[in-house]
């Protein structure tokens, strides 16, 4: 599946992988916690922090500029640094203007990672091997996800929440200087292009992109809250949960990725946006506990489908404009970030079901849309 020539580059993405999840997961996973019992934050600081978190992401294009004078795997590595430096900064400053300036630098490595993370696996990796990588760095993300939670959980038993940052940022931190010592590239790959790239063939993905953002972001804001406001779930329970959901990932990603070499991406998106109309709808008018928390765990398995956008790109993409590309997909996929929360909550006030009905169609919106991408895919 992999040459000896694409082995540097796999170990590279796999190692730089981990540490973005190590540094996200233990972000997440503390946070919230350390804002109200150390730094005294309030509802809505904490709210202005969550935007900002996603303020790098709608400036994922703005890497297209930094590699003009940074090769795009140096970048990657440099990303992860960052990301460690505001994991491990975090629990040194406890107010909310540290918290604001820390959230953006670990925002900023993290975003710029997964846009340079997608662009090298697809310029890497040829259309039939890209989703089973894809796949395989999602499990990888799934396994190391329970780790660090199982990690945290026992460090949170002897350590403050500042031993805990510093010593994860740490962590972080020697992967992406390690990743600063390779150099995983091979001649074999088209020179990127150093501009912006806005084409007309591209659309269809703009157009997924946004859409997946949009779902991607009801998803997050409301699933969760669905489950602990209005079904009344514990601590306990989502935490299961979330152990469950990342087990499950493990095992299923890499089966996804061949699903997309094997059936390809309309067949696959397609069973993703029809899954995902049924699976808003029941959220929204469902009064079983059980039920809904077996959509969240299929919610959370058909997000994965959606490797299959990236995939289609590389099959119509010039090869030339990948990087750039993905810097703008990754800055479109974010504008739904931007407002998606607020129209949504705004809705849920009005009536909580009223944002998963608007989930569904923007599923059914995006179903209608895949069918044209070609069977298979050219």
């Amino acid at each position: 599946m992999v040459t000896n020539e694409q082995r540097p580059m796999l170990r590279f993405l796999i190692v730089q992988t981990a540490a973005s999840v190590v540094g996200l997961q233990c972000w997440m996973i503390l946070f919230n916690n350390f804002a109200v019992e150390v730094a005294g934050l309030d509802g809505l600081q904490i709210g202005i922090i969550g935007s900002v978190r996603e303020i790098p992401g709608f400036l994922a294009l703005l890497a297209v500029f930094v590699m003009l004078v940074i090769r795009e795997h140096r970048l990657s590595a440099i990303s992860i640094v960052f990301l460690g430096l505001g994991t491990g900064l975090t629990g040194l400053f406890p107010s909310f203007t540290g918290l604001v300036i820390t959230t953006l630098i670990m925002s900023f490595g993290f975003h710029y990672f997964e846009t340079t993370n997608q662009s090298l696996t697809l310029q890497y990796f040829n259309t039939a091997t890209s989703p089973l990588i894809f796949g395989r760095l999602r499990s990888l993300a799934a396994a190391t996800s329970i780790v660090v939670g199982l990690m945290l959980f026992l460090m949170s038993l002897a350590f403050s929440y500042r031993v805990m940052f510093l010593s994860v940022g740490i962590l972080i931190v020697a992967a992406g200087l390690w990743g600063l010592l390779q150099d995983p590239t091979h001649k074999d790959v088209a020179l990127q292009h150093r501009n912006m790239i806005f084409r007309r063939k591209y659309s269809l993905y703009y157009f997924l992109t946004f859409m997946a953002g949009a779902r991607r972001q009801i998803f997050i804001a409301f699933s969760v809250y669905l489950l602990v406001k209005v079904f009344r779930c514990t601590v306990t329970e989502i935490t299961l949960l979330f152990v469950a959901n990342n087990a499950i990932n493990f095992v299923l990603s890499p089966v996804i990725g061949r699903a997309i070499v094997r059936f390809g991406e309309r067949r696959v998106l397609s069973l993703e946006y029809g899954g995902l109309i049924a699976i808003f709808l029941i959220y929204a008018f469902s009064d079983s506990k059980l039920v809904v928390i077996t959509m969240y765990v299929l919610d959370h398995i058909l997000f994965n489908f959606s490797i299959a956008i990236r995939t289609y790109f590389q099959k119509v993409a010039d090869p030339k404009d990948i990087a750039p590309s993905m810097a703008v997909g990754f800055t479109i996929n974010h504008i739904a970030a931007v407002v998606m929360p607020a129209i949504g909550g705004a809705l849920w006030m009005i009536d909580y079901r009223i944002p998963f009905v608007a989930g569904a169609f923007l599923s059914l919106v995006s179903l209608l849309a895949v069918q044209r991408i070609p069977h298979p895919a050219q």
